[in-house]
């Protein structure tokens, strides 16, 4: 009986996170650099408001808040896949270096190949360039990641050859920023803050698309997610092909946290902070409800940090990376001192 009221209150939680998720959405499209009346951004939405209000609402903040729910989402499954795969409540997303690569790859395009080269604002290569080159190192470092995955058996040794390339990258980008000129370097600057404005419908429909393939995926392994809860020898003996597996789930997690760094930069701590939210929420360790409840909690906490951005008004903007690591480092601390004894008594 108590199994049964517990998996009610799981579905009354997520039905109450996508309440949230959808007010906060309809919040995000009030709330901008631009004030615009609350009648005026509703009618915007079904073509019947001013031009003015419809320019501003369904191409800029439409988008950026459609943007905020997918990448939310995505980031927030990928460091749950890790953490879980790892069995580590600090892994995420820049644990495999699975961003570092996306960097990589934006670092080689803005530091190297955009000098030497001009595209013309009408050329495809303008808006696309900086995506295919994230996508690309993201990419390569997943390839590496999973032919080490495939060779060894002992996940902690894949942890740390993905720390490693984290770090043997961060290198190469520093030494790429030390000789580049100034205008080269704000641009790779200002990808590295992290950004869910400036993405057109066909790039949301891109990112959606690579998403709901890496969610999917994610979704058809929730049963030898579990089984890893208990470590890989319990795993093997409830019949699931660990290797197998494992080279699953770093594909999708590589696919969701590469496709949202290729078209958004960097976003700080939600891979990591979101899962330990939405266990405490959800107070579940099955994925069957944390699968949903982390991918609403991601779309949830990303909006209200887009929706904290732009708190100031008079046109600025805080950066979203800057907002995400102030919800995110306290709860990193948090899980720090907790696993030490020192935070149990918070």
């Amino acid at each position: 009986m108590s199994g049964k009221t517990s998996m009610q209150s799981q579905r009354l939680t997520i039905i109450g996170l996508f309440l949230l998720m959808t007010v906060l959405l309809l919040v995000d499209l009030l709330v901008g650099s631009t004030r615009l009346e609350a009648g005026d951004v509703l009618r915007s939405l079904f073509g019947r408001g001013t031009p003015h209000g419809e320019i501003i609402v369904m191409q800029f903040r439409l988008p950026k808040a459609l943007t905020a729910i997918i990448a939310g989402a995505a980031m927030s499954v990928s460091g749950l896949l890790m953490q879980t795969l790892f069995r580590n409540p600090l892994a995420g997303p820049d644990v495999l270096g699975v961003s570092s690569g996306a960097g990589l790859g934006v670092a080689l395009t803005v530091l190297t190949i955009t000098p030497l080269f001009s595209f013309s604002a009408a050329s495809p290569l303008q808006g696309w360039s900086l995506v295919l080159a994230a996508w690309a190192g993201a990419g390569a470092v997943m390839i590496i990641i999973m032919a080490v995955s495939a060779r060894v058996r002992d996940i902690m040794t894949v942890l740390i050859v993905g720390l490693l390339l984290a770090s043997a990258i961060s290198a190469v980008v520093s030494l790429l920023q030390y000789f580049s000129n100034e205008t080269m370097l704000k641009t790779y600057v200002i990808w590295t803050m992290g950004n869910l404005g400036n993405m057109s419908y066909i790039q949301i429909r891109t990112l959606a698309v690579a998403v709901l393939a890496g969610m999917l995926i994610a979704f058809t392994m929730v049963k030898p997610l579990n089984a890893m809860l208990m470590g890989e020898n319990f795993s093997r003996t409830v019949g699931v092909d660990v290797k197998r597996a494992r080279i699953i789930l770093l594909a999708s997690a590589s696919i969701l946290a590469g496709s949202v760094t290729a078209f958004c930069g960097p976003l700080a701590f939600i891979g990591v902070a979101v899962p330990h939210i939405a266990r405490i929420v959800l107070r579940a360790t099955d994925h069957r409800a944390l699968m949903p409840g982390v991918a609403l909690s991601g779309a949830v906490i990303l909006l209200a940090s887009d929706i904290i951005s732009a708190l100031p008004g008079g046109g600025q903007i805080i950066p979203v990376n800057t907002v995400t690591s102030l919800i995110g480092i306290p709860i990193v601390l948090w899980i720090i001192l907790g696993r030490t004894g020192l935070g149990r008594k918070f």
